[in-house]
């Protein structure tokens, strides 16, 4: 194997690039674990992440002609490919604007929409599931790579392939950049789970505000990222 070819499709970090490095992206994943938490809890059973399960339930309901149940999954749906659809447009406005970066107005939009859902009441469960969705939508298009690999802060199935297919390479070749993938990966996963298991938690206990532990979560990214000093 050639010294140029990679384990995986990776992009050369600047090592004062802010927005790949893993505490960063931590803080990120955690609050994409809470999010999908919460909204699974206090919103009605509905995954503002997890849009796969989304598909497999609204699928589930058109099969058996539900169709009020299947459009209660497929908003959500939609809101999050609004969510890319801006989130690009956005990027592609701003992203040589030298004020302020474009990721980090887009975390900016992210903690106010989140912000608003805390005080949605109940009774408009849907509106609220719709807009977590969408700043979901956001962060996972703005923010795609950590230490220069592909991956995503508010999921997990990708990052777990990834990881162990890391790992298995690592453990055939003993590449050091193999095992560096695989931990950033695994980090990753682990920070994820510590947001679900805290916003899940405090979700059954709290309710409806507590989305606003992900608004700090975020501005902790934000605050990590606003250094004009360094590169985005």
């Amino acid at each position: 194997m050639k010294k140029a070819e990679k384990i995986t499709s990776r992009t050369v970090p600047s090592k004062n690039q802010m927005s790949e490095t893993f505490i960063n992206n931590a803080f990120l994943a955690m609050s994409g674990g809470l999010q999908d938490a919460y909204t699974y809890n206090t919103r009605d059973g509905v995954f503002s992440n997890a849009q796969t399960g989304n598909v497999v339930l609204m699928s589930q309901y058109i099969m058996v002609g539900a169709w009020k149940d299947a459009v209660r999954y497929m908003i959500p749906l939609i809101a999050f490919a609004l969510g890319v659809f801006v989130t690009e447009c956005i990027q592609h406005k701003y992203k040589y604007d030298n004020k302020i970066h474009w990721r980090q107005r887009m975390l900016l939009l992210e903690i106010l929409i989140l912000f608003v859902v805390g005080f949605i009441p109940i009774e408009w469960n849907m509106i609220a599931t719709v807009l977590v969705s969408f700043t979901c939508a956001i962060q996972v298009q703005a923010f795609r790579t950590v230490g220069g690999y592909s991956y995503a802060s508010t999921m997990c199935i990708g990052n777990l392939r990834s990881g162990i297919n890391a790992l298995s390479m690592y453990l055939r070749d003993k590449k050091i950049e193999q095992l560096e993938q695989c931990s950033y990966y695994f980090g990753i996963i682990f920070v994820f789970a510590v947001g679900a298991g805290i916003g899940g938690n405090l979700s059954l206990k709290y309710g409806i505000s507590v989305i606003w532990f992900s608004c700090i979560l975020l501005f902790i990214s934000f605050l990590i990222m606003h250094n004009r000093n360094k590169e985005f």
